[in-house]
This record gives C-alpha cells, sequence and structure tokens, in this order.
C-alpha cells in the first residue's frame, strides 16, 4: 500500500481537506513542530489502496536574504547588495518547518500539494519538495510522484474533482516569484539601509524607524503625494449660478438646471439675473421620457472586493483580505484571489443559489430568481486564474457576526446580483423657457428594481420621481438667484481609488496590493483619514519629491509597471529568469549609484521641514569620547546624540529611557541608561556606545548589559546571569538589579519574567554556588 503526504498552506485548510478527503474518518495528531497537524486516513490514490497523510506548511517555508555578514548596516556598503549573495532561510525560524516537512516524507511514495492556486502557491510548492524529496522514497523508472491540485472552492465536489484531476506543480510560476522576491530585497534594502543611515543621523522629528524604498510601495506613497500636489497648488474661480425655483399645482417647489449651468463674469450672471426676474412664470416647452437601464454588476473579482471593503464597508484592502482568507478556509467563500470577471461555462449558477434559498435576508428573492427569473451573467474579463469569488454555503449573521458577516454578505449579494435582471426606470426631461433662457428638470420613475433588490445601495430614490408635466403647463416662479461659488480642489485619493490606480498602472498584485497600502500607512508616510482617505505626512511627502528632484523613475508606476511585465513573461516560460534578473539588477544599480551622488537634492528638501540632531532632545548621560552630555531624541527611533562628536547612537524601542546612576561603562567611560518597559515588564542597564558596537564577539548589535559577557562588571550577564531560559533555546534568566524591592529574573532573549523574591534589601547572584538539582546558580 502506498503512503501519500499531503500538504496545504496553512493548518485551518488542511484539516477541511482532510475531512471532506476522508469522509470524515481520520485520525488527528499533533506535529512537533506544535503548529501543524498531521490528518492520516485510507482510500485511493490513482486507482490502488492507499495511506494518506494530511499535513499543511503556514505560509511560506522559506524566505531570502543575505549572508549574515552582510546584514551589518554599519560594515556594509548598501551598494555592495546589489551583487552580494544570497541564501535562502527558513521563513518561521520558531516553526522548525522544513525539518517538520523532512520527518513527514520518511518512507512517504507520492506527495500531493494543496497549496494556494497562485504564483505564491506555486512558489510554496516547490519549497515543499526541497524540503522533502530526499526523505521520499525512489520512484521506480519515470513514474511521476509529484502532483498538485487546483482548486478554487473548499467544498467536496471542488476537492474531490481537484484529488481526481491532480497535475504537475508550475515551475516557471515559481520562478517569477523568486525572481520578484530577489528583485525586491536587493533594491529595497540597498536604498533602504542608504536613506535611513543618511537621514536618521542627521533629524530628530523623522517619526519612523526605517526611510524605507520599495519598487512598489514607492510608487503606491507616489500616487497619494500625487494627489496632495495638486490640492495644494490648486487655484479656486469664482463663478455663479443661477438658482431658479417654481412650483407646479401646489406642489413642493422645484429647482431647475440653468442651460448655461455656470457663468464666470459677475455682470454677465446679473444680467441673465435680470432677464428672468422680468418673466411672471415658467412655461412647459418639451416633455421627453425614455427608458434607461442599470446594468447589474460583472462577476466579482478581488480588486473590484478591495474597493467596495473600502469605500463601502470602511475596512482597510489588507483588512479585508484576512477576512477574505479566513471565510475561503472556512468554505463560505471560493477562493479569493482572481482577476477574472467572467464566470466559467460550466458554472453551477443554479446550484449556487439553491445554497441561499434558507436565508431570512435573501431567501425569497434567490426562489423568484430560480423560478425562472435567472438573467445570464454579463460576459467580464477572463483572466485564465480562477472563477470571480461567490459564496460557497449559507450563512446568518450569528453564525459569522462583525466584519465577516459584513464581508460575506457583500459578497452574496454581489453573486445574486450579476445573475439578476438590470434596473429598469424611466427617465423623464422636463424643458422650461422663463424669458429668453432655458432651464431643464430631470426625474426618474421605477420600472423593475432588478439587481437593486439585493444592492440596495444602487437603488433609485423615491425623491427622484416627477409629478406628471405636459407640454403648455405653466408654473409659478417661486425663487430667483444668483449664487456664488468656486471651483473646488480634488479630494485627497480614497483607498478605493488607489487601488484602481494601482491595477491600472501594473503596481503590485491582487494579492500585494493591500500589503502595499499597508505598509506606506504603517511606516507613517500617510494617514488614513475620514472615508478612508490617504494624507500623506510631512515624511512621505519629502521622501516623493525628493525622487521627483533626483530621478523621478523612482516613484513613478511606470518602472514597476515594466518589471511586472517582465514577471508574468517568466511566469509564462517566454523568457529566461537569469536574463530578466541581469537587466533589472542593472538598471536599479545605475540609479542607486547616482541617487548617492546626488542626495544632497534631496537633503535640502528634509532641512526645510526636519530639525537638526544637534537642535533636538535633552541633555541626558555623557559620551565618553568628549564628556559631554549627549541629548536624548525621543522621537522614533529613540537615540542618543552628541553635537560636540557630531555621533548619533541608537537605544532600544518601545520603552522608557533613563539615566542609569551616572554610572559609567568599564570599557568606553559612556554613561549608562537604563531601558524599562514598565514596572509589570523587563528592565535592564545598557552602554550607548557598546549596544550599537558590540564589544564581544558573543554579543549581537543591540545588547544591553544583560547580554554582555565582560568578566567583573557588576552589571554584566558573567555577574548577574542565574540560568538558561525555560523558554527558548539561547536565551539566560538574568538577575534584574533594579526591580527592588519586587526582585525579579527576566531572560535576554524572549519575553519570560520571573518574580523571585519580595521586599528583600538586597539580592546578589552567587557565582561560586549552584543548586545541587538543577545545576542552577544561586
Amino acid at each position: 500500500m502506498k503512503t501519500v503526504l499531503m500538504v496545504a498552506e496553512k493548518p485551518q485548510l488542511a484539516h477541511s481537506l482532510a475531512k471532506i478527503l476522508s469522509n470524515g474518518r481520520m485520525n488527528s495528531r499533533k506535529g512537533f513542530n506544535g503548529a501543524c497537524s498531521i490528518h492520516e486516513y485510507t482510500g485511493q490514490f490513482l486507482g490502488e489502496p492507499a495511506k494518506f497523510k494530511m499535513t499543511s506548511v503556514c505560509g511560506h517555508v522559506m524566505g531570502l536574504d543575505f549572508p549574515s555578514k552582510y546584514n551589518n548596516w554599519d560594515k556594509v556598503d548598501p551598494a555592495e547588495l546589489f551583487a552580494a549573495p544570497t541564501r535562502k532561510v527558513e521563513a518561521q525560524q520558531g516553526l522548525h518547518m522544513p525539518k517538520f516537512l523532512s520527518s513527514e516524507a520518511k518512507y512517504v511514495d507520492a506527495l500531493v500539494l494543496w497549496l494556494d492556486c497562485d504564483k505564491e502557491g506555486e512558489n510554496i510548492c516547490f519549497e515543499v519538495i526541497d524540503c522533502v524529496l530526499e526523505s521520499m522514497n525512489r520512484s521506480r523508472g519515470r513514474e511521476q510522484t509529484i502532483f498538485r491540485a487546483k482548486f478554487s472552492a473548499i467544498t467536496e465536489k471542488d476537492i474531490k474533482a481537484a484529488m481526481n484531476k491532480l497535475v504537475e506543480p508550475n515551475k516557471n510560476e515559481a520562478l517569477s516569484v523568486d525572481a520578484r522576491q530577489e528583485l525586491d530585497l536587493r533594491i529595497g534594502c540597498a536604498f533602504t539601509r542608504y536613506q535611513t543611515k543618511f537621514f536618521q543621523g542627521k533629524y530628530s522629528d523623522l517619526d519612523s524607524n526605517l526611510i524605507s524604498y520599495g519598487p512598489c510601495q514607492t510608487p503606491t506613497l507616489g500616487f497619494c503625494v500625487e494627489r496632495h500636489d495638486k490640492i495644494q497648488s490648486f487655484k479656486p474661480e469664482t463663478y455663479w449660478i443661477l438658482q431658479t425655483k417654481v412650483s407646479y399645482n401646489e406642489g413642493k417647489p422645484l429647482t431647475l438646471d440653468w442651460e448655461r449651468v455656470r457663468i464666470f463674469d459677475k455682470e454677465v450672471a446679473q444680467m441673465f439675473v435680470n432677464v428672468v426676474k422680468g418673466a411672471k412664470e415658467a412655461e412647459v416647452v418639451g416633455v421627453t421620457t425614455k427608458e434607461k437601464t442599470k446594468s447589474r454588476p460583472l462577476a466579482l473579482n478581488t480588486v473590484e472586493l478591495m474597493r467596495v471593503a473600502s469605500s463601502g464597508l470602511g475596512m482597510g484592502p489588507h483588512h479585508a483580505m484576512q477576512i477574505a482568507e479566513r471565510l475561503y478556509i472556512q468554505g463560505y467563500i471560493s477562493y479569493p484571489r482572481t482577476e477574472t470577471t467572467h464566470y466559467p461555462e460550466n458554472f453551477d449558477i443554479k446550484g449556487t443559489l439553491r445554497q441561499q434559498l434558507s436565508s431570512s435576508d435573501w431567501g425569497d428573492y434567490v426562489r423568484t430568481l430560480l423560478d425562472g427569473n435567472i438573467v445570464k451573467p454579463k460576459k467580464g474579463h477572463d483572466a485564465g486564474d480562477h472563477p470571480p469569488i461567490t459564496p460557497m454555503k449559507s450563512a446568518s449573521e450569528g453564525e459569522l457576526g462583525g466584519d465577516n458577516w459584513r464581508l460575506y454578505d457583500y459578497i452574496t449579494r454581489h453573486f445574486i446580483a450579476t445573475v439578476s435582471p438590470d434596473c429598469r426606470y424611466l427617465q423623464t426631461t422636463v424643458s422650461f423657457s422663463i424669458g429668453s433662457e432655458s432651464f431643464t428638470l430631470t426625474g426618474k420613475t421605477l420600472l423593475d428594481p432588478g439587481y437593486t433588490t439585493m444592492m440596495t445601495w444602487q437603488a433609485l430614490s423615491a425623491e427622484e420621481k416627477l409629478p406628471p408635466f405636459n407640454r403648455g403647463d405653466i408654473c409659478s416662479i417661486e425663487e430667483v438667484k444668483l449664487v456664488e461659488k468656486q471651483t473646488s480642489p480634488p479630494d485627497y485619493l480614497t483607498e478605493s481609488e488607489l487601488i484602481s490606480l494601482m491595477e491600472k498602472h501594473g503596481i503590485g498584485t491582487d494579492a500585494s496590493i493591500p500589503v502595499h497600502i499597508n505598509n506606506i500607512s504603517q511606516r507613517n508616510y500617510v494617514t488614513v483619514g475620514s472615508g478612508r482617505r490617504l494624507i500623506p505626512t510631512p515624511l512621505g511627502i519629502v521622501l516623493v519629491h525628493g525622487y521627483q528632484k533626483i530621478d523621478p523613475d523612482l516613484s513613478l508606476p511606470t518602472m514597476r509597471s515594466a518589471v511586472e511585465e517582465q514577471l508574468n513573461l517568466i511566469a509564462a516560460g517566454k523568457v529566461d529568469f537569469h536574463a530578466v534578473l541581469r537587466h533589472t539588477l542593472d538598471i536599479f544599480t545605475r540609479k542607486f549609484q547616482y541617487f548617492v551622488t546626488q542626495i544632497s537634492g534631496m537633503d535640502e528638501l528634509f532641512e526645510v521641514s526636519f530639525s537638526p540632531l544637534a537642535e533636538s532632545g535633552k541633555p541626558m548621560s555623557r559620551c565618553g569620547k568628549c564628556r559631554r552630555y549627549m541629548k536624548y531624541i525621543q522621537a522614533k527611533p529613540s537615540r542618543l546624540h552628541c553635537a560636540q562628536c557630531d555621533e548619533t547612537y541608537s537605544l532600544p524601542a518601545n520603552g522608557i529611557i533613563k539615566l542609569y546612576k551616572e554610572l559609567k561603562c568599564p570599557l568606553d567611560e559612556f554613561e549608562m541608561v537604563l531601558f524599562s518597559t514598565g514596572s509589570k515588564g523587563k528592565s535592564y542597564p545598557l552602554c550607548p556606545y557598546c549596544y550599537s558596537h558590540p564589544p564581544f564577539q558573543s554579543m549581537r548589535k543591540g545588547s544591553g548589559c544583560n547580554e554582555c559577557t565582560h568578566p567583573t562588571c557588576q552589571h554584566s550577564l558573567n555577574t548577574l546571569g542565574v540560568s538558561q531560559c525555560i523558554e527558548c533555546e539561547h536565551g539566560v534568566l538574568v538577575l534584574d538589579p533594579t526591580s527592588s524591592p519586587k526582585w525579579k529574573i527576566a531572560c535576554n532573549r524572549c519575553n519570560v519574567i520571573m518574580n523571585v523574591f519580595e521586599d528583600a534589601p538586597r539580592v546578589t547572584v552567587s557565582i561560586d554556588d549552584t543548586c545541587e538539582d538543577c545545576e542552577v546558580i544561586l
């Protein structure tokens, strides 16, 4: 009997797939990494009895990084990163995923990959293959042993159909992701490191830990700043409109639309007011009626879902996609990452509708559609990836709740609307004559609500209906006045508008667009205002203006769009992976070199917007070189700056910094400071110089005295270390010398904190004495 290992993208997905494929008859056990379970059952594989093991990864198994020596920002010129070697590293080191997969693959005859059906999923397929191939049994001859399952929904029908139509993983699509990862790593790291070190060493109030550049992130920010610039440069113009109200058959006053719309010359406008005021009544000179339709929507794809989630539901695109992913894994909706807006010819519309018959919200309407009122969906775009996003089973608000329900509710209403009739209405236009001036009045009368029964926010308002008018009717004039107005600037970009621009210009993919928008917000380049409008911060504005001054290509969408086209050609097998990498890196290497030589142009803009370090902060501790007080810069990232030496020293983030008893480091004479995360958190002293320049090989950069191996210093690990951490592999529990009277020990690597004594006047570590049972230092 063959043994088949099956690997899904997430633990929840693995459980759902195994439950369907085993008909619920499976045994489950926890994997040694604690994150992934293994579900075992027996069944048929390619017509033969087989034992199945279904497990999962947790997203990407491997990530791309530089060797450790290239990750030292102080010793490596960022320009070297364009040609530096790269290596694959575990994406989530604590999960030991390669070892876990290799262990589960022992003596396995075949591998079936159930990863997400997009390019990223294809890339993860080959990461899994690399982990398990050596452990699997050797194939007999040319027998295929590695298979790929293609599916778009977590339903019994889709999953069992995928199991019966297994294919091979697509190497070209995986390579396109490898290319994107390498380009983004090299380009992003080189520009980010150079900018961060240059500007954080000069300005105090940037309020950002990283001054980052990203080949997709920066053009995304560029769209927001471009709109900001249009708003700032906008010059309003004054214009006048002729506002006229009439009444008919004692009904409420009706406001007419002036045929001239608006006039920019006040004297001319006043002349027309006098003409109209001289008339006693308004005469109906024409009535036209025409049947019109509001067209039902196209089938739903990812970009449209993100747009609506932001503009209609008030959800950020990143948050919306997290919810959609959860609904997909739970089997409520189909795969949420797709560019397609056209249902396949074999799509079971009636079957999908029947799933919704039990709904109290739309069950009755669905029944009318199934009784013969289904309309053929509009022909959309077939991107050749996945079917559009649709509901896969019925749900209720009580079952899902909150944002989960709101997103599911929209997806379901949108699907039902795509197979509903168009909204039909009569549009009536009434033409009026007042003196020599012409006016119109337009109204709408609903004939058939059609799809707007589901998408109620697009329904016609009852107020749009007009009273019946006939040619020759006379209306009394209630009001004529000249209204002064001004042209208004465009508003800040909304997330919805930004998503449209990114899609139009080829910036990112349906999966990465929400990530890029989230990044520019988290890095303090934009803030999200009311209506989910994206308002650039001073830092975001200065960065884009700096790129525009030095090299506009760096912030324009055209370069990334061209790169995306090349990546798509790799995925289609039409161009060579290495040729694309060489060509693109050569372009960006030259751009980086030019950027470095012209950085003063960007710096001139920073000088206007931000405060120099020497003029910021408050004196705190003495420099070990010049003995003068260094200033503490509290804005992110927190730093100490010595104006005399013109040097800056990093400090730990997310805590309180204060002077530590005016004690000095025995190695460099810098006054020590104390870092604390609060009374219930961790505290430790540190030397500002040693924190950035570790004096011992065993110390990591960014370490405090609790990791220092100085043999005699009273604050070092050698003096205050107690035992190995009970949770993490490399940590040591160290006595906190500042924790009196509630003494505690804390790990110098992880977040473990232990209370040891209370109200003891003095606690010391006895280096020479150890516990007889566990050998812990007393």
